[in-house]
């Protein structure tokens, strides 16, 4: 899916906000890619510092990286030959507050692409391996709130379904979370037990208030 070498056709990235790019990855791309620096751990598309190490230690720059990344957010591959998921369309990762009417939406999609391209290229494959941490909000925020709506994190994915209406039990929460279900892979790979239990109960304790 990030075919490094491609030359694209989504327009050329010249700037972009590291900070906001990494908001708008744990809001939005976060529940799909593994990326040390922002802490993600999801299995469902590729592991974005795997994709580009290799790249990088053999002298691919960094504005490189922009473009690749701009280019498979704004023109993604939504259909695999291998039947793995593909990248959702531009519209539905970063959908125009002027054709939304609640939920998330942004501004400027060509910005909001500049903003997660540029933060992508400057962490990914680096060996960045952050603390681990044990906070369930963190946790859930990292890994899950590109999928899910939960009104305390602040996340409004729409992939799976809203916590706040489905009020999952901390039981149900840790079964899902270990083993997955449908869309959802399993996380127990990614995750130790501690944080398994650490965001079970803050979804529990948080869904609905």
């Amino acid at each position: 899916m990030l075919a490094l070498s491609a030359c694209g056709t989504g327009g050329y990235v010249s700037s972009g906000s590291q900070g906001a790019g990494k908001q708008l990855f744990l809001d939005r791309c976060g529940g799909c890619h593994t990326l040390a620096d922002a802490g993600t751990t999801s299995t469902i598309g590729p592991n974005l510092d795997d994709a580009f190490a290799q790249a990088r230690e053999a002298g691919m720059t960094t504005s490189t990286f922009t473009q690749v990344v701009a280019d498979q957010i704004r023109i993604p591959i939504t259909t695999t030959s291998t039947g793995a998921p593909g990248m959702p369309p531009l519209d539905q990762t970063l959908p125009s507050c002027d054709d939304v009417e609640e939920g998330f939406c942004v501004e400027d999609q060509d910005a909001a692409v500049d903003d997660i391209a540029t933060y992508v290229a400057a962490v990914a494959g680096t060996g960045v391996t952050p603390e681990k941490t044990t906070d369930g909000k963190s946790i859930f925020t990292a890994s899950c709130g590109s999928c899910h709506t939960l009104a305390d994190a602040g996340t409004s994915g729409e992939v799976g379904p809203n916590l706040d209406d489905s009020k999952p039990p901390k039981a149900l929460v840790v079964e899902r979370v270990t083993n997955g279900r449908g869309q959802m892979p399993s996380f127990k790979d990614s995750l130790d037990p501690e944080q398994i239990q650490a965001v079970a109960e803050y979804v529990s304790s948080a869904a609905g208030k």
